[in-house]
């Protein structure tokens, strides 16, 4: 949550009020983080109050893990169902999520961005189990760390007649966290996605070339290559 004594002030707050928008800084009091974990946050929330940008994974093209992807919803996200696997796709930077179907995870999961997700349907209710996340990714826009043993539960369900998408989710990590614990995403159901593309396709994004975005105040700047690959 919010650092009481810095509440975070929205980009569309702060256009309406006419005042300073502000990055998230992250409350290092509070009960559930893990000492390593609070160290952290209070480093990251320091240097944003002196005036460095606070920025997530996503600002920075990263990948953004899991369940820190179930955030970023500035654009539309497609979900596209086969009988082996369901793919989660963000408009926004074309991030994608596999769910690989009625199976087990693999006897030695090797740490990625996104991990290791497997799912299952109980009625009308997709579960998801994903484990092996590296600890490169942030937990949430407040940039809470996690571990290697981060182990996360999603239920993905429809309700408002089919309208919403609501994502009941269960995260455990002795590492960061002293308990586990619980949250709620939802999402609004829309035919077309936010370029308002009229046959509803997936719109293009560019994130590293984008010339509009540069974040020149950041130090870790968007990863470029000096010479090819190849």
């Amino acid at each position: 949550m919010a650092d009481p004594a810095h509440p975070y002030i929205t980009n569309q707050e702060a256009a309406a009020k006419g005042i300073q928008p502000t990055f998230q800084v992250g409350d290092v009091n509070s009960p559930i983080l893990q000492p390593c974990a609070k160290e952290e946050v209070r480093k990251r929330n320091e240097a944003t109050l002196a005036g460095r940008a606070g920025l997530t994974r996503s600002a920075k093209c990263g990948p953004l893990g899991v369940p820190a992807f179930l955030l970023y919803q500035v654009l539309s996200t497609y979900i596209v169902q086969t009988p082996e696997k369901v793919l989660m796709i963000s408009t926004q930077d074309h991030q994608v999520r596999q769910i690989l179907l009625n199976r087990q995870h693999s006897e030695n999961v090797k740490p990625s961005w996104f991990g290791e997700s497997v799912g299952h349907y109980e009625g009308d209710t997709l579960v998801v189990d994903t484990v092996g996340i590296n600890d490169k990714t942030y937990i949430d826009h407040y940039r809470t760390p996690h571990t290697d043993k981060l182990h996360v539960v999603e239920r993905f369900r429809l309700v408002d007649n089919g309208m919403t998408l609501e994502a009941n989710v269960h995260v455990e990590d002795t590492g960061a966290f002293t308990t586990p614990w619980n949250a709620i995403q939802r999402f609004r159901r829309t035919e077309r996605d936010a370029t308002q593309s009229p046959t509803g396709t997936i719109g293009e994004y560019y994130c590293a070339e984008n010339p509009t975005e540069p974040f020149p105040q950041d130090p870790e700047q968007i990863p470029h290559a000096d010479k090819p690959d190849f």
